[in-house]
Protein backbone atom coordinates (compact mmCIF):
# COMPACT_ATOMS: atom_id res chain seq x y z
CA UNK A 1 0.00 0.00 0.00
CA UNK A 2 1.59 3.28 -0.95
CA UNK A 3 0.31 6.77 0.05
CA UNK A 4 -0.83 8.93 -2.58
CA UNK A 5 -0.01 13.00 -3.24
CA UNK A 6 -1.95 14.06 -0.39
CA UNK A 7 -3.43 17.36 -2.60
CA UNK A 8 -2.38 18.45 -5.68
CA UNK A 9 -3.36 22.39 -6.28
CA UNK A 10 -3.96 23.65 -9.72
CA UNK A 11 -4.56 27.26 -11.31
CA UNK A 12 -8.56 27.04 -11.14
CA UNK A 13 -8.91 23.12 -9.52
CA UNK A 14 -7.55 21.52 -6.44
CA UNK A 15 -7.66 17.28 -5.68
CA UNK A 16 -7.38 16.00 -2.37
CA UNK A 17 -6.62 12.19 -2.47
CA UNK A 18 -7.83 10.94 0.51
CA UNK A 19 -7.59 6.61 0.16
CA UNK A 20 -6.11 4.77 0.07
CA UNK A 21 -4.97 4.13 2.60
CA UNK A 22 -7.63 5.82 4.84
CA UNK A 23 -5.37 8.02 7.21
CA UNK A 24 -7.66 10.71 9.39
CA UNK A 25 -8.39 13.71 7.16
CA UNK A 26 -8.45 15.96 10.33
CA UNK A 27 -11.47 16.87 9.82
CA UNK A 28 -14.67 16.18 12.10
CA UNK A 29 -17.47 13.62 10.13
CA UNK A 30 -20.27 15.63 8.89
CA UNK A 31 -23.36 14.16 7.21
CA UNK A 32 -23.36 16.61 5.47
CA UNK A 33 -26.25 15.51 2.31
CA UNK A 34 -27.93 12.48 5.10
CA UNK A 35 -25.77 9.90 3.04
CA UNK A 36 -26.16 7.97 6.48
CA UNK A 37 -28.66 6.06 5.61
CA UNK A 38 -28.69 3.28 8.58
CA UNK A 39 -25.53 2.96 11.46
CA UNK A 40 -25.30 0.13 13.67
CA UNK A 41 -22.57 -1.75 15.60
CA UNK A 42 -21.99 -4.15 12.32
CA UNK A 43 -22.95 -2.21 9.52
CA UNK A 44 -22.84 0.99 8.01
CA UNK A 45 -25.57 2.08 5.20
CA UNK A 46 -24.46 4.80 3.06
CA UNK A 47 -26.61 6.19 -0.28
CA UNK A 48 -25.75 8.22 -2.84
CA UNK A 49 -29.29 9.61 -3.87
CA UNK A 50 -29.36 12.93 -2.56
CA UNK A 51 -32.77 14.29 -3.76
CA UNK A 52 -32.47 17.04 -0.90
CA UNK A 53 -28.88 18.45 -2.69
CA UNK A 54 -30.96 19.05 -6.05
CA UNK A 55 -33.56 21.21 -5.10
CA UNK A 56 -31.22 23.49 -3.40
CA UNK A 57 -29.14 23.91 -6.45
CA UNK A 58 -32.45 24.68 -8.54
CA UNK A 59 -34.67 26.39 -6.37
CA UNK A 60 -32.16 29.83 -6.47
CA UNK A 61 -32.38 29.65 -10.09
CA UNK A 62 -36.35 29.23 -9.86
CA UNK A 63 -36.13 32.35 -7.80
CA UNK A 64 -34.05 34.46 -10.35
CA UNK A 65 -36.25 33.87 -12.80
CA UNK A 66 -39.49 34.67 -10.96
CA UNK A 67 -38.04 37.65 -9.79
CA UNK A 68 -36.94 39.31 -13.05
CA UNK A 69 -40.35 38.44 -14.50
CA UNK A 70 -41.93 41.62 -13.78
CA UNK A 71 -39.18 43.56 -15.57
CA UNK A 72 -39.42 41.51 -18.76
CA UNK A 73 -41.16 43.51 -21.77
CA UNK A 74 -42.93 40.24 -23.25
CA UNK A 75 -43.28 41.57 -26.92
CA UNK A 76 -39.55 42.20 -27.25
CA UNK A 77 -37.86 39.28 -24.93
CA UNK A 78 -40.75 36.71 -24.37
CA UNK A 79 -38.69 33.94 -26.34
CA UNK A 80 -35.24 34.87 -25.27
CA UNK A 81 -37.01 34.17 -21.15
CA UNK A 82 -39.17 30.99 -21.99
CA UNK A 83 -35.89 29.54 -23.59
CA UNK A 84 -33.88 30.62 -20.73
CA UNK A 85 -36.23 29.44 -18.19
CA UNK A 86 -36.76 25.46 -19.89
CA UNK A 87 -32.60 25.52 -20.00
CA UNK A 88 -32.12 26.19 -16.28
CA UNK A 89 -35.66 25.69 -15.09
CA UNK A 90 -37.46 23.40 -17.34
CA UNK A 91 -34.86 20.83 -17.76
CA UNK A 92 -33.97 20.49 -14.74
CA UNK A 93 -37.78 19.90 -13.46
CA UNK A 94 -38.30 17.29 -15.76
CA UNK A 95 -34.88 15.46 -14.43
CA UNK A 96 -36.01 16.07 -11.16
CA UNK A 97 -39.91 14.84 -11.87
CA UNK A 98 -37.90 11.30 -13.41
CA UNK A 99 -35.60 10.80 -10.35
CA UNK A 100 -38.90 11.32 -8.21
CA UNK A 101 -40.38 8.43 -10.45
CA UNK A 102 -38.00 5.87 -10.51
CA UNK A 103 -36.67 3.43 -7.54
CA UNK A 104 -33.96 4.55 -4.98
CA UNK A 105 -31.21 2.89 -5.50
CA UNK A 106 -29.50 0.38 -2.31
CA UNK A 107 -26.91 1.75 -0.42
CA UNK A 108 -23.20 1.05 -0.12
CA UNK A 109 -22.77 -1.12 3.32
CA UNK A 110 -19.46 -0.97 5.11
CA UNK A 111 -19.53 -3.90 7.45
CA UNK A 112 -16.53 -3.22 10.10
CA UNK A 113 -16.14 -6.40 11.22
CA UNK A 114 -15.22 -7.75 8.27
CA UNK A 115 -13.70 -4.85 7.15
CA UNK A 116 -15.34 -5.16 3.53
CA UNK A 117 -17.54 -3.25 1.90
CA UNK A 118 -20.24 -4.59 -0.04
CA UNK A 119 -21.96 -2.65 -3.65
CA UNK A 120 -24.94 -3.45 -4.68
CA UNK A 121 -26.57 -3.10 -8.09
CA UNK A 122 -29.96 -3.04 -9.10
CA UNK A 123 -30.22 -5.91 -10.53
CA UNK A 124 -29.24 -8.04 -7.98
CA UNK A 125 -25.82 -8.76 -8.13
CA UNK A 126 -23.03 -7.46 -5.83
CA UNK A 127 -19.45 -7.16 -5.19
CA UNK A 128 -17.47 -7.72 -1.58
CA UNK A 129 -14.69 -5.26 -1.48
CA UNK A 130 -11.77 -5.58 0.75
CA UNK A 131 -12.18 -1.88 2.65
CA UNK A 132 -8.68 -1.05 2.28
CA UNK A 133 -8.89 -1.37 -1.31
CA UNK A 134 -11.40 1.26 -1.24
CA UNK A 135 -10.50 4.73 -3.08
CA UNK A 136 -11.15 7.99 -2.32
CA UNK A 137 -10.82 11.44 -3.84
CA UNK A 138 -11.98 14.92 -3.04
CA UNK A 139 -12.16 17.20 -6.42
CA UNK A 140 -12.86 20.96 -6.83
CA UNK A 141 -13.29 22.56 -9.71
CA UNK A 142 -13.43 26.75 -10.19
CA UNK A 143 -14.61 29.28 -12.80
CA UNK A 144 -14.19 32.80 -12.99
CA UNK A 145 -16.96 35.06 -15.01
CA UNK A 146 -18.39 38.69 -14.79
CA UNK A 147 -19.78 37.67 -11.49
CA UNK A 148 -16.71 36.54 -9.67
CA UNK A 149 -14.96 33.19 -8.72
CA UNK A 150 -17.83 30.24 -8.11
CA UNK A 151 -16.15 26.87 -7.21
CA UNK A 152 -17.99 23.37 -7.57
CA UNK A 153 -16.72 20.46 -5.81
CA UNK A 154 -17.38 16.25 -5.19
CA UNK A 155 -16.44 13.16 -3.15
CA UNK A 156 -15.99 10.32 -5.29
CA UNK A 157 -15.70 6.96 -3.24
CA UNK A 158 -14.61 4.00 -5.93
CA UNK A 159 -14.36 0.05 -5.37
CA UNK A 160 -12.62 -2.32 -7.64
CA UNK A 161 -14.18 -5.61 -9.02
CA UNK A 162 -13.30 -8.43 -6.79
CA UNK A 163 -13.35 -10.55 -10.06
CA UNK A 164 -10.10 -9.92 -11.86
CA UNK A 165 -11.56 -11.72 -15.34
CA UNK A 166 -14.85 -8.98 -15.16
CA UNK A 167 -14.94 -6.76 -18.23
CA UNK A 168 -13.10 -3.57 -18.77
CA UNK A 169 -16.76 -1.68 -18.20
CA UNK A 170 -17.50 -3.47 -15.39
CA UNK A 171 -13.76 -3.49 -13.50
CA UNK A 172 -15.03 -0.73 -11.45
CA UNK A 173 -17.89 1.37 -9.25
CA UNK A 174 -17.99 4.80 -8.18
CA UNK A 175 -20.11 6.90 -5.94
CA UNK A 176 -20.12 10.98 -6.45
CA UNK A 177 -21.48 13.14 -3.39
CA UNK A 178 -21.49 16.84 -4.91
CA UNK A 179 -20.95 18.02 -1.36
CA UNK A 180 -18.09 20.96 -2.82
CA UNK A 181 -15.51 19.13 -2.10
CA UNK A 182 -11.94 20.67 0.20
CA UNK A 183 -12.61 20.17 3.44
CA UNK A 184 -16.46 19.50 3.14
CA UNK A 185 -15.86 16.37 1.22
CA UNK A 186 -13.14 15.31 3.79
CA UNK A 187 -16.20 15.51 6.63
CA UNK A 188 -18.06 13.41 4.32
CA UNK A 189 -15.68 10.95 3.80
CA UNK A 190 -14.65 10.46 7.36
CA UNK A 191 -18.43 9.41 8.00
CA UNK A 192 -17.14 6.11 6.34
CA UNK A 193 -13.78 6.47 7.40
CA UNK A 194 -14.68 7.14 10.65
CA UNK A 195 -17.04 4.19 11.43
CA UNK A 196 -14.53 1.70 10.05
CA UNK A 197 -11.15 2.98 11.85
CA UNK A 198 -12.65 4.41 15.08
CA UNK A 199 -16.17 3.08 15.81
CA UNK A 200 -19.91 3.97 15.48
CA UNK A 201 -19.83 6.71 18.11
CA UNK A 202 -17.70 8.28 15.66
CA UNK A 203 -20.39 8.92 13.37
CA UNK A 204 -23.11 10.79 13.53
CA UNK A 205 -26.54 8.89 13.59
CA UNK A 206 -28.87 8.91 10.10
CA UNK A 207 -31.29 12.00 10.58
CA UNK A 208 -33.47 10.21 7.68
CA UNK A 209 -37.50 9.59 8.17
CA UNK A 210 -39.47 11.10 11.20
CA UNK A 211 -37.72 13.51 13.24
CA UNK A 212 -38.47 15.84 16.17
CA UNK A 213 -40.21 18.74 15.70
CA UNK A 214 -37.20 21.01 16.70
CA UNK A 215 -35.18 19.84 14.03
CA UNK A 216 -37.37 20.38 11.24
CA UNK A 217 -36.71 22.91 9.10
CA UNK A 218 -40.78 24.94 10.22
CA UNK A 219 -39.91 23.30 13.71
CA UNK A 220 -36.17 25.22 14.16
CA UNK A 221 -37.24 28.45 13.11
CA UNK A 222 -39.96 28.54 15.67
CA UNK A 223 -37.59 26.76 18.36
CA UNK A 224 -35.87 29.54 17.19
CA UNK A 225 -37.75 32.49 17.70
CA UNK A 226 -39.53 31.13 20.93
CA UNK A 227 -36.36 30.99 22.69
CA UNK A 228 -34.87 34.98 21.16
CA UNK A 229 -32.40 33.44 18.49
CA UNK A 230 -33.39 36.09 16.14
CA UNK A 231 -30.02 35.39 14.13
CA UNK A 232 -31.23 31.88 13.83
CA UNK A 233 -34.20 32.70 13.02
CA UNK A 234 -32.99 34.62 9.96
CA UNK A 235 -30.56 32.08 9.02
CA UNK A 236 -33.43 29.42 8.87
CA UNK A 237 -35.95 31.87 6.72
CA UNK A 238 -33.02 32.34 4.33
CA UNK A 239 -32.81 28.57 3.70
CA UNK A 240 -36.38 27.80 3.33
CA UNK A 241 -37.10 30.81 1.15
CA UNK A 242 -33.91 31.48 -0.88
CA UNK A 243 -32.87 27.38 -0.88
CA UNK A 244 -35.70 25.47 -0.89
CA UNK A 245 -34.94 23.75 2.30
CA UNK A 246 -38.63 22.93 3.27
CA UNK A 247 -38.97 21.30 -0.03
CA UNK A 248 -36.21 19.52 -0.50
CA UNK A 249 -36.62 18.50 3.23
CA UNK A 250 -40.01 17.13 2.25
CA UNK A 251 -39.26 15.23 -1.03
CA UNK A 252 -36.89 13.91 1.10
CA UNK A 253 -38.64 12.25 4.02
CA UNK A 254 -41.04 11.28 0.90
CA UNK A 255 -38.15 9.59 -0.82
CA UNK A 256 -36.08 7.97 1.89
CA UNK A 257 -38.46 8.00 4.80
CA UNK A 258 -38.06 4.20 4.58
CA UNK A 259 -34.72 3.82 2.78
CA UNK A 260 -34.16 0.20 0.66
CA UNK A 261 -32.52 -2.65 2.59
CA UNK A 262 -30.16 -4.95 1.03
CA UNK A 263 -32.23 -8.46 1.09
CA UNK A 264 -30.38 -10.45 -0.53
CA UNK A 265 -30.02 -13.98 1.63
CA UNK A 266 -26.29 -14.10 1.28
CA UNK A 267 -25.72 -10.47 1.86
CA UNK A 268 -28.07 -10.46 5.20
CA UNK A 269 -25.69 -13.70 6.60
CA UNK A 270 -22.72 -11.68 5.55
CA UNK A 271 -24.37 -8.38 7.97
CA UNK A 272 -24.51 -10.28 11.31
CA UNK A 273 -22.60 -9.82 14.10
CA UNK A 274 -19.03 -11.83 14.23
CA UNK A 275 -18.17 -12.88 17.70
CA UNK A 276 -14.75 -10.30 18.71
CA UNK A 277 -12.26 -12.61 18.07
CA UNK A 278 -13.53 -13.11 14.62
CA UNK A 279 -13.09 -9.81 13.73
CA UNK A 280 -11.08 -8.71 11.13
CA UNK A 281 -8.07 -6.76 11.54
CA UNK A 282 -6.13 -3.67 9.92
CA UNK A 283 -3.35 -3.89 7.83
CA UNK A 284 0.16 -3.22 9.21
CA UNK A 285 0.62 -0.83 6.51
CA UNK A 286 -2.69 0.96 7.42
CA UNK A 287 -1.42 0.76 11.20
CA UNK A 288 1.75 2.18 10.56
CA UNK A 289 0.03 4.84 8.13
CA UNK A 290 -2.53 5.81 10.76
CA UNK A 291 0.01 6.36 13.30
CA UNK A 292 2.29 8.32 11.30
CA UNK A 293 -1.14 10.71 10.37
CA UNK A 294 -1.86 11.17 13.62
CA UNK A 295 1.30 12.09 14.71
CA UNK A 296 2.03 14.71 12.27
CA UNK A 297 -1.69 16.20 12.49
CA UNK A 298 -1.20 16.79 16.38
CA UNK A 299 2.40 17.96 15.66
CA UNK A 300 0.71 20.67 13.34
CA UNK A 301 -2.17 21.41 15.96
CA UNK A 302 0.17 21.97 18.31
CA UNK A 303 2.71 23.89 16.47
CA UNK A 304 -0.46 26.53 15.08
Amino acid sequence: MTTPTPRRLGFLSRGDYLAPPAIPTGQPPKDVLNTIWRKNDVFLDIGSYSIGSFVMVLWPVILIFIWIMPSINFQEFDIAYWYGFMCFCGVPLLLLSYMLSRPVPPPVRFNRQRREVCVPFADGRYWIVPWEQATAQAIAMSSAGQHGKTTQGLLVVGFRNPDPDAPEKERNFSLGFSCGGGETAMSLWECMRSYMEVGPEAVPNSRLGHRPYAETQIGSVVTSLFKGEILDVLKGLFFIVFLGTYLAEKLQNWKLGSPPDLTDPAIIEWSKPLPPEQWARRSAELEQAIDRQEQALQESATSS
